[in-house]
């Protein structure tokens, strides 16, 4: 069977780094910036621990929702952030990719921020567990989508951290 590969992307912020921890970890703040350039998140349900989970929904500008949820694995303050991302129903049931059927079904995704001089260096790394072959092969396939929707989505971060700090 094929290896995943590891999905890494990285950005500087030009923000505190516990303010970059707050921005993704909560709720008023996630709801204002987060998912890829043009999209909002329009629904966000959360409780932030080992074991809980955010549930939340991302709609187009044409009104497609993309359904969620992610399973709070570890949660190292201002540091670290790992979590099983699916995507969901409405109800947080476990779904298919609506655009991709053989995408994962689960990725585990790791969030890293490092003060860097004042700034915050922001690393995400993604990977499937529990993939079949079928969705291994369709992850490493699929990296100029995930280039494109994380920088747009840190695009989003860096404008909003920006925002706030004025």
């Amino acid at each position: 069977m094929a290896e995943p590969k590891v999905f890494s992307i990285s950005r500087i912020v030009d923000a505190p780094q516990e303010l970059v921890w707050r921005a993704w970890t909560e709720k008023e703040h996630l709801m204002k910036w987060f998912g890829p350039q043009g999209v909002t998140l329009t629904y966000s349900d959360m409780d932030f621990r080992p074991g809980g989970h955010l549930h939340s929904c991302i709609q187009t500008p044409d009104g497609v929702e993309m359904w969620a949820k992610l399973i709070y694995q570890e949660i190292h303050p201002t540091d670290r952030l790992v979590y099983i991302t699916t995507f969901s129903d409405k109800n947080g049931g476990i779904t298919r990719h609506p655009l991709s059927p053989t995408w994962p079904l689960e990725m585990l995704t790791t969030i890293s921020l490092a003060n860097e001089n004042g700034k915050t260096k922001l690393t995400l790394e993604w990977k499937p567990v529990n993939a079949s072959s079928e969705e291994i092969a369709t992850f490493n396939m699929a990296y100029d989508g995930m280039t494109q929707g994380w920088t747009g989505t840190f695009d989003q971060l860096t404008a909003y951290l920006a925002d706030i700090q004025r």
